[in-house]
């Protein structure tokens, strides 16, 4: 018997281990840093609302330091898509540190961003450089881009299960293998506990009431997730218009969010527009409880594009839950439905057309919400995935599943059809 083989591959295990649970540790780590700084410098805002005439100049600062330093970085999650599809691809260190400091900028003076792509970005920089120790296969490379998605995004919403998923689906389950599958549970759980080990609180929401499950109660959540599908194509369509706009009109790219900057303070100035600045976590539990205005998630849509498709950074995902919440709420003065059990529904649906994660959405539902309304949010994101179009938030996700060989079938139909 070969006990030298064994011995390789007991040592192997070990390493492979502890590089899972640093890329845990760091990871949740950073997600508590920007958790922690992210809650000081919207305090700062909400006292001193006149630093949003500083947006310009904070857009250019960014600007400046994404085209001098930045590099491939600015493509933020898709980067880590490419590098997912290409193990060739460098994930640089310093892309962590630049979307952090850029989305502390764009929070402290008013900009419309979230905080998951911030922390996924982390994480993925993060893990990806554990590359340089020896021994690592190119699958391996591979598996360190899905363990840092999984750890930013289950650290910095709390939701592990989520983020193991959100992690696998998002590549559209290509290429996994049982390892990576159990890789990415264990650095999901392991950055959520370090959040935890280091006191910083996440949001908390409820669903205040949940219908008996009837055939009406169904058609309208199939109705709901119509509206948060077709919302969420808007959305995702708006923010590439917008960043084509911006990327064609200023080659220069550091011009683009002073420019950005300068068109929100005017907006700011002129109407009024400082709810829909920031994470807007406040509105988003207020909906819950109180019906919210029908052109709050619309003004939303808007401003957040204008913020990250001229340059300043952040997430998208926490702007999608205030789109979602603040929606599914205006919708309670439509659809015979409790107005939490909308909103809550708004929240994780719109993420899952935007991203195209059902599953992980729905588990994401489940974890914040519990288990009870789990039917119903898996209807309402199901629905919202079918109906969100082929075009979704991150430009280098693959187009593969159920929904696009449906989209492909109609098609042919339509293409019959009209040959007839």
């Amino acid at each position: 018997m070969d006990f030298s083989k064994y011995q390789q591959k007991i040592v192997s295990l070990i390493l492979w281990s502890l590089i899972c649970t640093l890329i845990g540790i760091f990871s949740g780590s950073a997600s508590a840093l920007l958790l922690f700084s992210l809650d000081w410098v919207t305090q700062l805002f909400t006292l001193y609302k006149t630093l949003f005439w500083l947006l310009p100049i904070g857009g250019l600062l960014i600007g400046l330091l994404y085209h001098y330093l930045g590099n491939e970085s600015n493509k933020g999650n898709n980067l880590l898509l490419i590098a997912y599809e290409n193990p060739e691809t460098r994930v640089p260190l310093r892309m962590g540190f630049l979307v952090f400091l850029g989305t502390l900028i764009t929070h402290l003076l008013g900009g419309s961003a979230g905080r998951e792509g911030t922390a996924v970005q982390m994480g993925g920089a993060i893990a990806y450089q554990f590359n340089k120790i020896k021994k690592i296969s190119k699958k391996e490379s591979q598996i360190l881009i899905l363990l840092g998605i999984s750890a930013g995004f289950a650290s910095v919403f709390g939701t592990p299960l989520a983020g193991a998923i959100f992690a696998l689906e998002i590549v559209c389950f290509k290429r996994i293998t049982l390892k990576s599958i159990l890789s990415v549970f264990l650095v999901a759980f392991i950055a959520d506990y370090t959040v935890d080990l280091w006191e910083i609180e996440h949001s908390t929401y409820y669903i205040f009431e949940i219908p008996n499950i009837t055939f009406k109660t169904l058609l309208w959540v199939l109705v709901a997730g119509l509206l948060f599908g077709l919302t969420a194509m808007l959305y995702s369509k708006s923010a590439h218009y917008w960043n084509r706009l911006f990327s064609v009109t200023f080659p220069f790219a550091p011009l683009r969010p002073l420019v950005g900057g300068t068109f929100l303070v005017i907006l700011f100035y002129c109407f009024d527009m400082t709810r829909y600045t920031g994470l807007g976590l406040p509105v988003i539990a207020e909906s819950f409880t109180t019906p919210s205005l029908p052109k709050d998630f619309l003004l939303k849509i808007i401003i957040t594009g204008i913020t990250l498709g001229s340059g300043f950074k952040g997430g998208e995902v926490t702007p999608l839950f205030f789109i979602g919440a603040t929606l599914g709420s205006a919708l309670s003065l439509f659809i015979p439905l409790p107005i939490s059990l909308l909103a809550g529904m708004g929240f994780v649906a719109l993420l899952s057309g935007a991203t195209h994660t059902p599953i992980a959405c729905t588990l994401m539902g489940i974890e914040l919400f519990g288990i009870e309304a789990g039917l119903l949010l898996c209807i309402a994101c199901s629905m919202a995935y079918f109906c969100s179009g082929s075009t979704g938030i991150y430009t280098s996700q693959l187009k593969t599943g159920l929904k696009y060989t449906l989209y492909a079938f109609c098609l042919k139909k339509i293409q019959l059809l009209r040959g007839v």
